[in-house]
C-alpha cells in the first residue's frame, strides 16, 4: 500500500493533543502521494463507537466507486493507531478555497464553483440511488476534496448511515446512545485540563490564540484526560505592546467572541470567551446552539446569561442529570466564572491563568452531605 504514517509531535503540556496528520509517497493506484486520516480518538466517543464509524467508512468506500467519491486506498492499524489512506487530493478541500484563511489561495472562478457543485451533487445522487440508499450525514465544504483539476470528491463517511427501507420514509438514529452522561467530577476534570491547555498557549513565548476552542476540539483519552486539538485556525497573539491582532473573521458560530465577530480584532482573551461558552455547555449539558429547543432557548448564551446573574435562578441552568453530585457553592462559583468569561468587553474577562486558579479552588469543594 506504500508508506503512510502518523507524526508524533512532542510537547510539554499534557492538555494539548500531540497527534498530527501527514502524507507520504505511495504507488497504489498510480498515485504519487496519499492522504491519511487519523481515526481512533474522536472527542467524547467511546472506542467501540470510533470503530463503528471507522468500519462504516471502510465498508462504504471499499464497496462503492464513483468519480465524485474519494478513493480509499487502504487501511492501517497498529496498536491503538488507526488510519484510513485515501488518494492524494492536490487542491485540498473546498473549504480551503471558499474561506481562504491562506491569502495566497486565489478565489474560485464561477466556472470552477459550478463544476464543484455539479460534481458534489452527482456524488450525493449516486449515494442516494445506490442499492442501500446511503445518507452521508456530514456533508459540508471541508468534506469535499479537490484534485489537481478541481474535480470534487466527497470524503469522510464516518457518520454515514444506511437509508430507510421497507417503505419507511426515514431512519431514527443517535450519534452514540451508549455514552453515559459525564459526572460532575469528570466534567470538572475536563474543564480544568482544558483551561490549563489554553493557559499554556496564552503564556507561551508567542502567545498563541487557538481561535476555534469548542467542545468538539477537546479530545479525551481513556481516563477522560482532555487534550486540546485542531490548531488549523490558531494565530500568533499580539506583540510589541499591541492589545490585539486584526485578521479575517473565521471560527465556529456561537463560540466566536463578540469583539472578534464585529471588528476582526482578535485578543488573547477572545479564547477566554470561547472557554466560557464551553464551560456553560459543561454545566448545562446543552449545546450553544440547538434549534430543537423552545424558541427562547435556541441560543444558550442568550438564555442563560440573565439566569446566571440572578441569585435565585442560576441553578436553572445546571444539568439535571448531575443533580446531587456537587455542592451549591461549587456550582455557583463555576456559573459565576462562566459569566465573567462571557463579558462583552475582553478587558473585563479573566486571564486563563486566573480561570485555572478558580477552577482548582472549586475542585476542593466537597459535595454537600
Amino acid at each position: 500500500m506504500g508508506n503512510c504514517f502518523v507524526s508524533k509531535m512532542g510537547n510539554s503540556n499534557p492538555s494539548i493533543s500531540d497527534r498530527s496528520i501527514t502524507t507520504g509517497p505511495s504507488t497504489a493506484g498510480g498515485n504519487s502521494h496519499v492522504t491519511t486520516q487519523v481515526v481512533g480518538t474522536y472527542g467524547y466517543a467511546a472506542p467501540e463507537y470510533v470503530a463503528t464509524g471507522e468500519l462504516s467508512e471502510v465498508n462504504i468506500l471499499g464497496r462503492l466507486s464513483h468519480p465524485n467519491l474519494v478513493k480509499l486506498l487502504g487501511y492501517c492499524w497498529e496498536y491503538t493507531e488507526r488510519l484510513l489512506v485515501y488518494e492524494f487530493m492536490q487542491k485540498g478541500s473546498l473549504a480551503d478555497h471558499l474561506f481562504r484563511e491562506n491569502p495566497a489561495i486565489e478565489p474560485l472562478s464561477w466556472d470552477i464553483r459550478l463544476k464543484i457543485a455539479i460534481g458534489a451533487a452527482r456524488g450525493l445522487a449516486f449515494l442516494h440511488t445506490s442499492e442501500k440508499k446511503i445518507i452521508h450525514r456530514n456533508f459540508k465544504a471541508s468534506n469535499i476534496l479537490l484534485d489537481v483539476n478541481y474535480n470534487p470528491k466527497i470524503s469522510n463517511f464516518s457518520l454515514a448511515q444506511l437509508g430507510p427501507s421497507g417503505g419507511n420514509s426515514h431512519v431514527t438514529t443517535q450519534v452514540n446512545p451508549a455514552i453515559e452522561p459525564l459526572s460532575w467530577d469528570i466534567r470538572l476534570k475536563i474543564v480544568i485540563g482544558a483551561a490549563r491547555g489554553l493557559a499554556f498557549l496564552h503564556t507561551s513565548e508567542k502567545k498563541i490564540i487557538h481561535r476555534d476552542f469548542k467542545a468538539y476540539n477537546i479530545l479525551l483519552d481513556v481516563n477522560y484526560n482532555p487534550k486540546i486539538s485542531n490548531f488549523c485556525l490558531a494565530k500568533l497573539g499580539p506583540s510589541g505592546g499591541n492589545s490585539h491582532v486584526t485578521t479575517q473573521i473565521i471560527g465556529t458560530y456561537g463560540y466566536i467572541a463578540p469583539e472578534y465577530a464585529a471588528t476582526g480584532h482578535l485578543y488573547v482573551k477572545s479564547d477566554v470567551y470561547s472557554f466560557g461558552v464551553v464551560l456553560l455547555e459543561i454545566l448545562s449539558g446543552l449545546q450553544v446552539l440547538d434549534f430543537r429547543l423552545p424558541s427562547g432557548q435556541h441560543n444558550l448564551i442568550d438564555w442563560a446569561r440573565p439566569l446566571l446573574s440572578h441569585r435565585r435562578k442560576w441553578e436553572t441552568i445546571m444539568d439535571a442529570r448531575i443533580k446531587g453530585q456537587y455542592s451549591s457553592q461549587a456550582a455557583l462559583q463555576a456559573a459565576n466564572l462562566s459569566l465573567r468569561c462571557l463579558e462583552h468587553d475582553p478587558r473585563k474577562r479573566p486571564s486563563m491563568k486566573e480561570v485555572v486558579e478558580v477552577l482548582e479552588q472549586i475542585e476542593t469543594m466537597k459535595k454537600e452531605p
